[in-house]
């Protein structure tokens, strides 16, 4: 397959140029050609007015997927828990199963979880596929991704999602490596094409400097990762719904790993997805000390202290407390930006919070155009003003 320029009919306007994104098309004596470095991507094909160029690649034909039907969400949970990552998924499944008139639909993997079916129901499954093992009672790679593609591959879904949790993206590349499909990781934004009714995955990419919305025309299921924090439960205790109970063939030969010891880290504080209320600094803190009194604010308010990247890069803060595109997303009740301009990369992983507090001292810092309350001054001035009001109070 090959694409090729009619010379006669270029009129050496160079919107080939433009389009191509390998950079395979130059200008010689007012005509274009084709470098060796053409991929027959196709995009020069579509800007070329005069149709001088040609190409003899068969356009790709979308498969049929009129039996691909169903939202599923892998309800991911720990030690008979369930990971709130899982219910902010089922709400969104409901946005999308009902745009997409399809059903939404849970998977729940392990060892005596049945009674967590009911959850999962009252959050908005409509079908809980329960599959029951004393293999499964640990988080195995290889006996959660054999169940999944069994169970992907018998019933057809549309749509699969996972929570992008350590545990789910070490699954979700397995799984979608074994049923043939892409993989869109750690998205910040789903939604239903209205015109092709696929589904757009939006995520961070180049370093969190651009935002890329992806979409998947060739295979099924569409699988996502998406962070914890970003979608929000939608409860609805009078839902209704099904478990289905799903027999598997697990052998521990196959599996070929023992979980011997579980060590668990002691971690300081509450998880930043699970806090009321967040403190961070960002770039006009200006030195490791200056976390000191941003963090006696935080406890002040008896909340968690978070940073932004460039205060984990410079090493103010561990990366663990990051908020951001590349960090964690967050939703407390109260977020104080202390020194923070508002880069949209750290204000995606911020914006869903309940009330926001900026403190910076520039006045044209963008951080104040999503604040609910803004105070202009050094926060070297307000920071220890604040706490100490908070203390007489």
């Amino acid at each position: 397959m090959s694409v090729w320029i009619e010379l006669d009919l270029c009129n050496a306007c160079k919107r080939c140029i433009r389009a191509c994104p390998y950079g395979a098309i130059e200008m010689r004596e007012d005509k274009a050609h084709i470098l060796e470095r053409c991929t027959s991507c196709g995009a020069c094909l579509e800007v070329c007015k005069e149709k001088a160029i040609l190409s003899d690649i068969e356009p790709r034909v979308v498969p049929d997927f009129s039996d691909r039907k169903g939202v599923w969400v892998f309800a991911e949970q720990r030690g008979g828990k369930l990971a709130p990552v899982s219910l902010e998924l089922l709400g969104k499944a409901q946005e999308l199963a009902g745009q997409l008139k399809e059903e939404v639909s849970a998977l729940l993997l392990g060892s005596q979880v049945s009674a967590m079916a009911d959850t999962l129901i009252k959050h908005g499954a409509a079908k809980v596929f329960l599959v029951e093992h004393s293999a499964l009672k640990d988080y195995r790679t290889i006996a959660y991704t054999e169940v999944v593609e069994e169970l992907v591959k018998a019933h057809k879904p549309n749509i699969l999602l996972m929570g992008a949790t350590h545990l789910g993206r070490d699954l979700a590349p397995r799984v979608s490596r074994r049923v043939g499909v892409g993989l869109t990781a750690d998205c910040t934004e789903l939604m239903i094409d209205p015109d092709e009714g696929i589904l757009l995955q939006t995520r961070p990419a180049f370093g969190g400097n651009v935002m890329a919305t992806i979409a998947n025309r060739y295979s099924r299921p569409q699988m996502a990762t998406v962070r914890p924090g970003v979608m929000e439960p939608q409860p609805k205790p009078e839902n209704r719904g099904d478990v289905i109970s799903q027999e598997v063939s697990l052998s521990e030969e196959r599996i070929g790993l023992k979980v011997l010891e579980r060590v668990r880290e002691e971690r300081r504080g509450v998880n930043l997805a699970d806090a009321k209320v967040v403190v961070a600094g960002g770039r006009g803190i200006g030195e490791a000390d200056g976390f000191r009194v941003v963090g006696e604010l935080a406890e002040a308010l008896g909340g968690e202290l978070a940073g932004t990247r460039v205060a984990v890069e410079e090493g103010w803060i561990p990366a663990d407390r990051q908020v951001g595109q590349t960090g964690q997303s967050v939703r407390p009740e109260l977020y104080i930006a202390c020194g923070i301009s508002g880069a949209i990369q750290h204000r995606a992983g911020m914006m869903n919070s309940r009330y926001i507090i900026a403190i910076n001292k520039d006045p044209r810092a963008p951080i104040f155009q999503v604040a609910d309350w803004g105070i202009i001054g050094d926060l070297y001035d307000v920071v220890p003003e604040m706490i100490r009001q908070l203390k007489r109070a």
